[in-house]
């Protein structure tokens, strides 16, 4: 008995020097990788950390609005960008108008239209099979076409939710789908390829219900894009492709042209938001910027509030009735 309790101290203290033995290993190990710099493939300056030099860009929504802004951004720093959006002349009008952008940067940038319709199964097929005609990879996919529905609550109509559902959601996952083998394609080692989602601070909080503008599908398609986010992250691990979110507050766009087109509207909107002012181009082309670029690298699955902090008070921003400012 007394042989038996030696052996099994002898085995514990034999695996318990292992075990220490291996921590130790690999701790030296995680050092050398910590230490060794030539791991690192990018320089710490601005130019290089936040450069989206050589790659390819799909924007939908890209023609206006957050769109643009994001388009902008990108073809300023280096990146060839798809414009997609139903209209084909201003999407073509716009791809010119950015591509001379580009010559003035001169970061290698560019913009080409692709116009596409994404509220169908059909339409979404198109863009993805033309893109993939076009380039053999693609490193950015940005989901920011969408729609919007504004009705009182006791005439919200069942046709809102069918058509905003389809585009803001459903047809948000088949595009990304649909263009997961090229993403595949375009990730590397340290660099992979890129998904970000453009939901709204609308999907993390609630928001006004009252009133003739109040948007019950939408609020609701941009709170399960914040939850796709999460989702279409670990569906793409395969592909070696991060997925982001970004919850934008209040830019000007299509959607609050009906809030800052009078002054007392843009007035109210900056009055509630607590650094006083909308959302500018800048912010939304840094974030994104940010996202896509080796900065961001490193950076999976998360949802950015981008509303200079709004969302943190709720529905303030929404609930002066400017009308009687006029």
């Amino acid at each position: 008995m007394q042989r038996v309790s030696k052996l099994t101290q002898h085995l514990s203290a034999q695996a318990a020097h292992e075990a220490t033995s291996d921590r130790v290993e690999r701790a030296e190990t995680a050092a050398k990788v910590f230490q060794d710099k030539s791991r690192d493939a990018y320089k710490l300056d601005g130019s290089n950390l936040f450069s989206l030099r050589g790659k390819v860009a799909l924007v939908t929504g890209g023609s206006k609005g957050i769109g643009k802004m994001i388009a902008s951004g990108f073809v300023a720093n280096g990146a060839k960008v798809y414009i997609c959006s139903r209209k084909a002349d201003l999407c073509d009008e716009v791809a010119a108008e950015l591509c001379k952008e580009a010559e003035e940067y001169g970061n290698g940038g560019s913009a080409v239209s692709l116009p596409g319709d994404l509220s169908s199964v059909q339409g979404v097929e198109r863009v993805a099979k033309r893109l993939a005609e076009l380039e053999s990879e693609l490193h950015i996919l940005v989901n920011n076409a969408g729609a919007t529905w504004g009705a009182p609550f006791e005439e919200y109509p069942d046709s809102a939710w069918q058509k905003v559902m389809d585009l803001n959601v459903r047809h948000l996952f088949n595009l990304t789908q649909k263009c997961a083998p090229l993403l595949g394609k375009a990730a590397r080692e340290g660099d992979p390829a890129r998904v970000v989602n453009i939901a709204s601070v609308d999907g993390i909080r609630a928001t006004q219900t009252a009133g003739p503008t109040a948007a019950f599908a939408y609020t609701t398609s941009k709170g399960a894009v914040v939850h796709l986010t999460k989702a279409l992250s670990r569906a793409m691990v395969p592909y070696y492709t991060t997925v982001n979110c970004v919850a934008p507050g209040v830019f000007p766009s299509q959607m609050t042209k009906f809030m800052l087109n009078s002054e007392a509207g843009s007035e109210a909107s900056a009055a509630n938001n607590p650094l006083k002012r909308v959302g500018r181009t800048a912010d939304m082309a840094g974030t994104l910027l940010y996202l896509c670029s080796p900065a961001g690298a490193y950076t999976n699955g998360v949802t950015i509030a981008v509303d200079g902090g709004g969302h943190l008070f709720g529905d303030l921003g929404f609930k002066l009735d400017y009308e009687k400012k006029k």
